[in-house]
């Protein structure tokens, strides 16, 4: 059983744990929040208990195997760089780092301390189902791909706070937190393009700014050798629009590209092929599961080929991310280092 501690008392981390409860191969341990009060009224339910406000002390004097970061964007650098540093799993909400300065740091250090581990839980692409799309697009760039689109919009209650003027605005919209669509559900957006097409040519984003200076919603352009993917994510609206990729007269369609329920593929005839496979009730648990394999098991050489291919990923993703933000002139206080 892997003892988990966490920093970050949201709703993402309550999915989560759910999620790690589900595997069996998770025990909450201890919990990190900028107060005790919250930390116990967050980890006492879960069985938590340690409790801390001092993150160095989090660190050196918890009982923890793994850390699962889920904080706001700008300190997950920081945090990591802690958890490294005191050899643990980590597990840290996407996206893992604000720029490539960043994540090249942290690829430094974790090359000192061979013991730790570091995941970026970019949660669909660990599912069963996502795996046979893209072994399925796959088979489609090699007849005649043109690309697709991607849409993850979900309008964020938080909004409202921006649009009435209270503030202080929450972290996800502001710069100094390094929030924003692109950085919040943009990058499942990003993440679908690099796993299903690869790292692409040139980008361009054209953001619809906040109030705060984030961008809002926006749509991005991936070039490619044959053909573009458009991607098209916000906070501020709701979209019901499928992901799909385009072959010649075939066709897939996600449902979704980071909660994916199902996926079907047209055929040149229009006739529709569901791709099938087992769907978790919760959309982290599979992540969570491989992970736990990492982490059980982390000289073994399988483990080490599917570690080093989901870091190549993360850093990727990173790389695509900034240079999204560079098009758009979207700075954030962290990109005065990558300078």
């Amino acid at each position: 059983m892997l003892k988990l501690g966490i920093i970050g008392t949201h709703i993402i981390t309550d999915q989560m744990l759910d999620a790690a409860k589900t595997t069996g191969k998770y025990q909450l341990t201890a919990v990190y929040s900028r107060t005790l009060d919250r930390a116990k009224e967050f980890g006492e339910p879960y069985g938590a208990t340690e409790f801390y406000d001092n993150l160095e002390k989090f660190f050196s004097a918890g009982d923890f195997d793994v850390v699962y970061v889920a904080s706001p964007n700008s300190l997950h650098y920081q945090q990591v760089r802690l958890a490294i540093e005191n050899d643990k799993f980590i597990i840290v909400e996407k996206p893992a780092f604000v720029n490539p300065a960043e994540f090249s740091a942290i690829e430094s250090l974790l090359a000192a301390h061979p013991k730790a581990r570091l995941v970026e839980a970019a949660r669909h692409i660990h599912t069963p189902l996502y795996e046979r799309a893209v072994a399925k697009v796959a088979e489609m760039k090699e007849h005649h791909c043109q690309g697709g689109t991607i849409t993850v919009m979900k309008y964020s209650s938080r909004y409202d706070k921006v649009l009435a003027g209270d503030q202080p605005y929450p972290n996800i919209f502001t710069l100094d937190f390094a929030g924003g669509a692109l950085m919040d559900l943009g990058v499942y957006a990003v993440y679908g393009a690099v796993t299903l097409f690869g790292e692409p040519s040139t980008v361009v984003y054209y953001p619809t700014l906040a109030k705060t200076g984030v961008d809002a919603k926006g749509v991005a352009i991936l070039n490619y050798d044959h053909f573009t993917v458009t991607l098209n994510f916000g906070k501020t609206a709701n979209s019901y629009l499928p992901s799909e990729v385009y072959g010649l007269k075939d066709t897939l369609v996600f449902d979704s590209i980071f909660e994916t329920q199902k996926v079907t593929y047209y055929d040149a005839d229009k006739q529709a092929h569901p791709l099938e496979a087992p769907v978790a009730k919760n959309s982290m648990t599979d992540e969570m599961n491989d992970f736990a394999d990492l982490f059980n098991h982390p000289d073994d050489p399988a483990q080490v080929k599917k570690y080093q291919h989901w870091l190549g990923l993360a850093r990727t993703v990173n790389s695509v991310m900034y240079s999204l933000r560079q098009s758009a002139d979207l700075t954030f206080p962290a990109d005065n280092d990558q300078e």
